[in-house]
This record gives structure tokens, C-alpha cells and sequence, in this order.
């Protein structure tokens, strides 16, 4: 794998440094092993009195031969077994070799840690950012291991999703990244070849026009949804129905609907490049008009860039509205979407409706406003003007929300609302904040059981 394709698709959004090493960890390595960090894989690197000094392995990645295989611990007085192996790591993100330890206390059950690592790799990072190792076979045939820490807020692990294919529910588990590439390489080789035949016969400005076009956001969200119910053999997303409907529309948005983005989004943007810097007449393509162009159009192709990196930010957000607002309508709720009130404030959904929610003499419970954030940051404070006498609840996917916003969100009176699987993660925070619930009870709790009753009595359900 060429140094360059494994950089290909990383965004600049963390030092430049950090990219290096994990283009470098990837580079030569014949496996990769990720691993979604849980809180308890990485706290232990801010609190002195943590227990847990490392990074906890499953069963089947410590027997699935990434690893050197374990020994035995010599424990003279007849003390219960311990299996351990002692190999170098190299963290290059602080310039550092430990040789770290993999142990597994047989007391335990099946317990197993990756221990003595360097611990400023850990230090600060989101929830659910990732272990990256990578296994490279020197010459001596002995192995060389090497490790980063990925942050979950930064570009790298984007660039994993995108290289390895993992989904949402992705924990851990080994990669050989050559093989990774080529199956990237394999998914556009046709397109590739049809770009080929159409440059040699002089129709290459029609192919591009053909392919410039991504579906809009709405026509994209509707291609995902109904993939999703045709894998599921669902009539709708009703989320009264589904066992997790959170989870239905994590898998719809980040999975399904990413996937389809990506693969309209390589066609068009890789035609708008070629048309800067080869042109669309084969006649005029030569290697020096292609290294000048590289050169004198530079300006033209950052833009380009930003310009896609830009829209698939501002897409994904529409796209989970569009999703939640599926589920409410095949739930039969009552709401109304980006509706204008005071102060042109545009919450994403009001439900049952804007009148009551604008009644001055109703209850606070009647009326509630649902807005939706892919992912948060510190954009939970945009919707917080929102609330007017009512509740107002937050929908997000978002894995690497810090436990203290989600407190001064509780405090503004922000209820977030998250999948089921995230709520009950180890790697995100959420189990135990009192302000954080899933779908499944926000539709069947809150709407349903406390609300339809109010709703009822004012005629506007059955």
C-alpha cells in the first residue's frame, strides 16, 4: 500500500503531525488491530486512583493472533495462574518505546489487559476515540508493534471508517490493510475504467456531466431509509414498533446513508478535479499540462476540497432531521418541522403543533420541542433559546460528548436524546447521566405514555 493512498481522504482538521503517524503506523503493516476505547480504557490516565492501569482486551482479539501468544507466570504457593507476554511498543505520537505488558489473571475468568503504555497518548481524549496497533514482520521474521491513540473528535477516525468499511456498532477487531486498500481500489475500478473508455473516445465532459450530480439530501435520506427497511423486511420506521428505533436511525445515517454519500460523492468530485487539472479533451492531457495545472490551479482545488468536506457536514445534519422526522411521521405524532417563532427562532421539530406550543395558557407539559445535532460540540448551546415553557429535548449520534457538557446541558434543561446502544456504551458516557435517555423511551415514555393523554383531551390525536 502506497503511502499516498493511505493518506488519500484525510481532512486536515488535526495536527499535521498526528495524521504522519497514523499514515506511517498503517504503512507496511501487514495487521491493524482497532479497538473503541471504553471510559475505563483511558480515564486511568487522569486519576491516580484508578484501578485499571491500560487498555482491556476481549477474548477473542487476545486469541485471534495479533497478539504473541501468552505464557505462563511462574507463581510459587500454589497461587491461581497468571498468562502474560512482555513485547515492545512504540507510541510515535510522543516519540516513545515502553515494552508494554499483556496479561491474563486467570481469577479473573477471561479478563485480559494491555498494561504499562504510555500514558500521554490517553491523556484528554474523547469517548469512543480508538487504539490503534499496527503488526509489521521485520526481515528477522520477529514482529514490530506500534501504537496511536485516534482521537474520536479529530479526521482520523473518519479515515479509519472509511478505509476499514466498520459500522456504528464497530468495537474491536484485526484488519490487513493491504487488503483494505484493495477493496477500496476494487469498488471504483469500474467507474474508473468507464472514465477511461470515455476520455480515449472524446465524451469524457459528457461522463462527467452525467456523474457531477449528488442526490440532495432528502432524495439521499430516502434511498437509506428504504434500504433499511428492505434489509429489515419493515413496512416503516415506526418507532413505536421498532425494539431501538435510535438504533435504526444511527445504522440509516451513519452506515446506510455515509455509504451511499461517499460512493456519489467520489464520482462527482473526482470529475470536477480531473476537469481542473487534465481537462476534458484528451487531445490537450499531457504530464507536463497535468504538473502545471497541480501548480497554477492549486487555488481552484483546495476550494473544491473544502467545498466537499463543507457540504458532507451540512448534509449529514439535514439527513438525521429527515430521519427523525420519518419517525415521527410513521409513529402517527403530531408535530410540526422548522416552524418560525419569536425572535426567528426555527426549532427543528414542535410538537403537537405551534398553536398550543404558542398558547399562553396551556401546561408546560403539553408542548415539547425536539431539535436534532449530529454532533454537538458546542452547538447545544444554539438550541437552548429554543425552550418556551416546555421541555426541550436533544437528539444526537454523537459518541464523544464530554460528561461535563452533558451536565451544563442539565442544567439548561436539555434533555439529550441517543441511541439505545450509545446509552448503555462503555465507550460514551451517557449510562449514567440522569438527563440522557434513548429513543425508545423518549417516543413510548414521553410522548406516548405522558404526553398523548394531554393531547387526547384537546382533540388532537385519536
Amino acid at each position: 500500500m502506497t503511502r499516498n493512498l493511505l493518506r488519500d481522504g484525510l481532512r486536515a482538521v488535526e495536527p499535521e503531525a498526528l495524521i504522519d503517524d497514523l499514515v506511517d503506523v498503517l504503512q507496511g503493516a501487514e495487521l491493524v488491530y482497532l479497538k473503541k476505547l471504553s471510559l475505563n480504557d483511558w480515564q486511568w490516565s487522569e486519576n491516580p486512583l484508578a484501578r485499571q492501569g491500560g487498555v482491556y482486551i476481549p477474548r477473542e482479539d487476545r486469541d485471534s493472533g495479533f497478539f504473541p501468544p501468552l505464557g505462563m507466570k511462574d507463581r510459587p504457593g500454589g497461587e491461581p495462574p497468571i498468562r502474560e507476554i512482555w513485547f515492545d511498543l512504540e507510541w510515535p505520537q510522543v516519540a516513545e518505546t515502553k515494552t508494554a505488558r499483556l496479561v491474563h489473571y486467570t481469577s479473573k475468568g477471561q479478563e485480559t489487559h494491555l498494561t504499562n503504555v504510555v500514558k500521554d497518548p490517553f491523556l484528554g481524549v474523547s469517548p469512543a476515540s480508538f487504539l490503534v496497533i499496527a503488526r509489521k514482520r521485520l526481515r528477522t521474521g520477529e514482529f514490530r508493534f506500534t501504537a496511536l491513540v485516534a482521537d474520536s473528535g479529530g479526521a482520523g477516525v473518519d479515515y479509519l471508517r472509511d478505509l476499514f468499511r466498520f459500522g456504528s456498532d464497530f468495537i474491536s477487531g484485526s484488519f490487513i490493510p493491504e487488503v483494505a486498500a484493495k477493496n477500496s481500489e476494487d469498488r471504483v475500478l469500474g467507474y474508473v475504467e468507464q472514465a477511461v473508455l470515455a476520455w480515449r473516445a472524446g465524451t469524457l465532459d459528457a461522463f462527467a456531466q452525467f456523474h457531477a450530480v449528488i442526490p440532495g439530501t432528502g432524495q439521499m435520506a430516502a434511498m437509506a431509509q428504504r434500504e433499511y427497511l428492505e434489509a429489515n423486511k419493515l413496512q416503516s420506521l415506526d418507532p413505536f414498533a421498532l425494539g431501538a428505533p435510535g438504533d435504526a436511525v444511527m445504522h440509516i445515517s451513519r452506515d446506510i446513508e455515509y455509504r451511499l454519500f461517499r460512493d456519489f460523492e467520489l464520482k462527482a468530485r473526482s470529475m470536477e478535479l480531473i476537469r481542473i487539472v487534465l481537462g476534458m479533451n484528451n487531445a490537450s492531457m499531457s504530464v507536463e499540462r497535468s504538473l502545471r495545472a497541480l501548480i497554477t490551479e492549486f487555488p481552484r482545488i483546495d476550494k473544491v476540497l473544502l467545498s466537499a468536506a463543507q457540504q458532507r457536514k451540512s448534509r449529514a445534519g439535514k439527513s438525521f432531521e429527515l430521519h427523525i422526522e420519518r419517525l415521527l411521521k410513521d409513529g402517527g405524532i403530531p408535530y410540526e418541522a422548522q416552524v418560525v417563532i419569536e425572535s426567528k427562532k426555527r426549532p427543528d421539530f414542535v410538537l403537537p403543533d405551534i398553536r398550543l406550543y404558542a398558547d399562553a395558557t396551556r401546561m408546560r407539559e403539553e408542548a415539547l420541542v425536539l431539535s436534532a445535532k449530529t454532533t454537538l460540540r458546542e452547538r447545544w448551546k444554539q438550541v437552548h433559546a429554543e425552550i418556551r415553557d416546555c421541555e426541550l429535548y436533544l437528539a444526537t449520534v454523537d459518541e464523544n460528548v464530554a460528561a461535563s457538557a452533558i451536565g451544563e446541558m442539565g442544567e439548561a434543561g436539555i434533555t439529550l436524546v441517543v441511541p439505545e446502544s450509545l446509552k448503555v456504551s462503555d465507550a460514551a458516557v451517557y449510562r449514567q447521566q440522569a438527563n440522557v435517555i434513548a429513543f425508545g423511551e423518549f417516543f413510548r415514555t414521553r410522548v406516548r405514555k405522558e404526553r398523548y393523554p394531554l393531547w387526547r383531551s384537546r382533540g388532537l390525536i385519536i
